[in-house]
C-alpha cells in the first residue's frame, strides 16, 4: 500500500513563453545569473516539501543547458547543501549519469555526502539521454550498446566498492587498481575511503524503455526501478518484467515491490480545468522531450514540435490522451485520490509515489501544486495500519 510521498525537480528556469505557440526550445538562452537560480528554486523547494510532509525531494544532474530546461550539474553537493538547510527530508540523486563520472569519484563523494548528512541522500543511476553531455565528456551515447556496456561495468565497480572493505577488478573499461609499485609493495586492491556508514546503499534507476536486458541487470544488482509517466499497458508490462526478473535472481516480490511510481499532475477545481491550466507545461515539456528522442513521435511530429508546431498542421499528442493514459493527473484532488487507490488494487507491492514539476512551471505554481497535493491527497493514505 502507498506510504511514501516525494517530489521532483529537474532544474528547470523557463517559465516564460510555453507552450506552442511559445518560444522554440532552441531558440532560448539565459544569462549565468537566471541559470543559477535553479539552486535557490531548489532549496525554497525542499523547504517547503518538509514543511508539507513529503519524505523525499529528488533531482536532476544534467550539464550544457543555457535553454534553462536541467540547470544542477551536481547533485551530491547541492543535496549536501540542502540538507544543511533542513532537518528531515532526504534527497534523492534522479539521477547520477554514470557514463560521465569515473565511477570510483562518484562512489567516494556518495559516500561523503551519506556520511554528512546522516544517511539523507539517496543513491540514483542513469545512462543520460543528451548526447551533448555523455559525448561531450567522453563517453558514448550515440552507440547505445556501447553506453550500457559501459553503464553497467561503472556500476559493478561502483556496489563492489560500497560493499566490499578492499577490492580489484578487471573489466574492458576499468582495471581497478592500477598495477604499480607503492611503498615499496605491488599494489593488488583498493579501499573506497570512506565508504558510505548506511548500508546496504539504496540504488535506484530510472526504467524508461523496457529493454529486457536493463531490466535484468537491475534485478541483478539489486537496483530499483522509478518508473515515471508511463501509461498502460506499458506499466503493467514493465512491472512483471521486473518482479519476474528480481525472482530469476532469487528475490520474490509482490508486483511494485520496490518500485516508485512517477506522476506529472496539476488540481484544479474540476479536470477540463486542470487540463487548461496544465496545458502550457504539457506542450513545453513535449518541444524540450521529443527531440531528444524521449516521445513515440514520427520524424514530421518532432520537426514540427521543434519549429513552429502550430502552424505545421501537424497533429501531436494532446494533454488529454495523457490523462487518460494515466501519465498525467488533472482533476480535483478526489479523483487523483481514486486513481492510486486503483494503483495499489493492480500493484499490491507499491508503496511509494513521485509527483514532479514540469518543465515551464513556474516556482510559486510548483509550490502552490504540491500544498494541494500534500492538503488533498496524502492524507487518505498516510497513517494507515497495515
Amino acid at each position: 500500500m502507498i506510504r511514501s510521498f516525494s517530489a521532483s525537480y529537474a532544474g528547470h528556469v523557463v517559465d516564460d513563453g510555453l507552450g506552442f505557440g511559445g518560444v522554440p526550445a532552441n531558440d532560448r538562452h539565459y544569462s549565468n545569473e537566471v541559470l543559477a537560480q535553479s539552486f535557490s528554486w531548489a532549496l525554497d523547494i525542499a523547504k517547503h516539501l518538509e514543511t508539507l510532509g513529503y519524505d523525499e525531494f529528488w533531482m536532476a544532474e544534467h550539464h550544457f543547458q543555457p535553454e534553462g530546461y536541467e540547470c544542477i550539474p551536481n547533485l551530491l553537493m547541492l543535496n549536501l547543501y540542502l540538507a544543511n538547510h533542513t532537518n528531515r527530508i532526504k534527497f534523492g540523486c534522479g539521477f547520477n549519469i554514470a557514463p560521465m563520472w569515473h565511477p570510483l569519484r562518484l562512489a567516494e563523494d556518495f559516500a561523503m555526502a551519506d556520511i554528512l548528512t546522516g544517511g539523507r541522500v539517496i543513491f540514483g543511476v542513469g545512462r543520460g539521454y543528451h548526447t551533448r553531455e555523455v559525448e561531450t565528456f567522453g563517453s558514448p551515447m550515440l552507440d547505445g550498446d556501447a553506453n550500457r556496456e559501459l553503464f553497467e561495468e561503472q556500476i559493478e565497480v561502483i556496489l563492489t566498492a560500497f560493499r566490499e572493505e578492499s577490492f580489484s577488478y578487471q573489466g574492458k573499461h576499468f582495471q581497478i587498481p592500477a598495477d604499480v609499485p607503492y611503498r615499496g609493495y605491488q599494489l593488488e586492491k583498493l579501499t573506497l575511503v570512506p565508504r558510505p556508514i548506511n548500508q546496504p546503499v539504496e540504488v535506484w534507476q530510472p526504467l524508461v524503455s523496457g529493454n529486457p536486458r536493463g531490466i535484468d541487470f537491475m534485478a541483478k544488482m539489486g537496483i530499483r526501478p522509478l518508473m515515471a509517466n508511463t501509461p498502460e499497458p506499458s506499466l503493467g508490462e514493465r512491472m512483471a518484467l521486473y518482479r519476474d526478473a528480481a525472482a530469476s535472481h532469487g528475490r520474490n516480490l509482490k508486483l511494485g515491490e520496490e518500485v516508485g511510481l512517477g506522476y506529472r499532475f496539476f488540481i484544479a477545481e474540476t479536470q477540463d480545468k486542470a487540463i487548461e491550466m496544465a496545458r502550457p507545461y504539457f506542450e513545453e515539456a513535449l518541444k524540450f522531450a521529443a527531440p531528444l528522442g524521449l516521445t513515440a513521435l514520427s520524424p514530421e511530429q518532432i520537426d514540427a514540435v521543434a519549429d513552429s508546431p502550430l502552424s505545421r498542421g501537424v497533429k501531436l499528442p494532446t494533454l488529454e490522451e495523457a490523462v487518460a493514459g494515466g501519465g498525467w493527473l488533472c482533476g480535483p484532488p478526489e479523483l487523483i485520490v481514486e486513481h492510486f487507490e486503483r494503483v495499489e488494487e493492480k500493484y499490491p507491492g507499491i508503496e511509494r509515489i513521485n509527483v514532479g514539476a514540469v518543465m515551464g512551471m513556474p516556482l510559486e505554481v510548483f509550490k502552490d501544486q504540491l500544498t494541494q497535493f500534500a492538503e488533498g491527497v496524502m492524507p487518505e493514505f498516510l497513517g494507515r495500519s497495515g
